[in-house]
């Protein structure tokens, strides 16, 4: 079994380099099946949910050549099945960006239901279906698979009105439609710059459209998209984490490969906290010196303050002075990290989707299972924060979404260490840190 090891309570200091956008390369990856010719990807995070998609796509008969560590050609020309691998894609969430590729470009799909995280809530794809329907879809689910097919073959235009802004459906729908017959709209589409990565990508590709960072996409279908060139925006999110993880533990870092602009949602709510936070082009130099103070935070679409950052905000102030409440206005509940959190120390009350955080002097190293992706992430801020030694499993969650988190956090001073053993073997192992 892997687990982080962390020693706590050690200022950081020094710079670190963001990585690709997850979110964007999960959209982009399946995008590429559209394609006639050959994508190159550049800025590609490497991380697990890329890797499998990279496999999901070269099983369905892609060809995919690595350039270098973050450069992938791929050339969907050749692929002919329009099932995906049942095991692969029920280990991650992304892979139901799949169906929409896939009927745009075939007019049929098979697809396992999504797996990935799972944090205390159903994470449903009706709106996906829903705008299926609307483009002339059959869509039927059952024994954990989704098999979709485009009436007469070909999906067409339509009017889609999403009932919430869900990215998800934003993106599978953007999918289906670039290579639809006629016009598609997408009111109350989300917002969020990976969305926007992916219409970028999409249009430099030879698709028309337009709109996409507003609530209206418009989408005019034709009848090929061509090979060439792209690079993957920063990720907000892991940014945002390291950003997080300074003000917990106090210090001074620059963090660099970034888009300023979208990191404002983050950067606000850390400054009202006692963070210092200075702009630069493609960077944000984050310190704290004094205490943390307390402050609300409620989650949001874009640009509002990002669900994918709420379990990290809650570890920075679980101690911060007085008390701060998070409210969770995306998903029902996110809040199974809460429980781990606890076990250090922290004073965190849940009612629905309200947390009440009472901010205590210190967090105390304790052992913790990671139960998803951003949970997991939270988990490693309050281990850098804690006096002591934190001890955190089930870690392939973490590794879905940030590339080589451990090498990043040591050369900003972090005292953090992957281990692998047997479970007799670990109280040995604590000793000696």
């Amino acid at each position: 079994m892997t687990r982080y090891l962390i020693r706590g309570a050690k200022p950081l200091r020094g710079e670190v380099e963001i990585s690709g956008a997850k979110n964007a390369a999960v959209a982009i990856i399946p995008a590429a099946l559209l394609v006639r010719g050959t994508c190159r990807i550049e800025n590609l995070p490497q991380i697990s949910d890329v890797f499998m998609l990279l496999k999901i796509l070269q099983l369905m008969g892609a060809e995919v050549k690595t350039v270098d560590s973050h450069t992938v050609d791929i050339d969907c020309s050749g692929v002919t099945r329009t099932v995906a691998d049942f095991d692969l894609m029920q280990r991650i969430r992304a892979s139901y960006y799949l169906i929409g590729a896939l009927l745009g470009r075939f007019g049929t799909a098979g697809v396992a239901m999504p797996g990935g995280c799972n944090f205390g809530g159903t994470r449903p794809i009706d709106q996906h279906i829903k705008g299926f329907r609307a483009m002339g879809a059959v869509v039927e689910t059952s024994g954990g698979l989704v098999e979709a097919r485009a009436k007469g073959g070909k999906l067409h235009g339509s009017a889609i009105f999403l009932d919430m802004a869900s990215v998800g459906a934003t993106i599978n729908l953007m999918l289906a439609a670039v290579l639809a017959e006629g016009r598609t709209v997408i009111e109350n589409a989300a917002r969020e710059p990976h969305i926007v990565d992916l219409a970028n990508f999409l249009n430099s590709m030879g698709a028309d459209i337009r709109g996409a960072g507003t609530n209206v996409i418009k989408i005019r279908g034709v009848k090929e998209l061509r090979g060439g060139f792209y690079s993957i925006i920063p990720d907000q999110i892991e940014a945002g984490t390291y950003l997080a993880a300074v003000a917990g533990t106090g210090g001074e870092v620059l963090v660099r490969n970034v888009i300023p602009k979208h990191l404002d949602c983050i950067t606000g709510k850390l400054q009202e906290m006692g963070v210092d936070v200075v702009d630069g082009e493609d960077s944000v130099l984050v310190r704290r010196k004094e205490p943390l103070r307390c402050t609300n935070v409620k989650t949001m679409y874009y640009p509002g303050f990002p669900t994918d950052m709420q379990p990290q905000i809650a570890a920075v102030l679980a101690t911060a002075q007085g008390t701060s409440i998070i409210t969770e206005g995306v998903w029902a509940t996110r809040y199974k990290y809460v429980s781990e959190l606890e076990k250090m120390g922290a004073r965190i009350t849940v009612d629905g989707r309200i947390a009440i955080v009472e901010g205590v002097p210190k967090l105390t190293g304790a052992r913790l299972e990671a139960c998803d992706l951003r949970a997991g992430a939270a988990m490693v801020i309050a281990g850098l924060c804690a006096e002591g030694v934190t001890e955190i499993g089930h870690v392939g969650y973490i590794e879905r979404g940030y590339e080589n988190i451990i090498g990043k956090l040591r050369n900003i001073g972090a005292d953090i260490m992957t281990v692998n053993y047997p479970g007799e073997q670990e109280d040995e192992i604590l000793d000696a840190m």
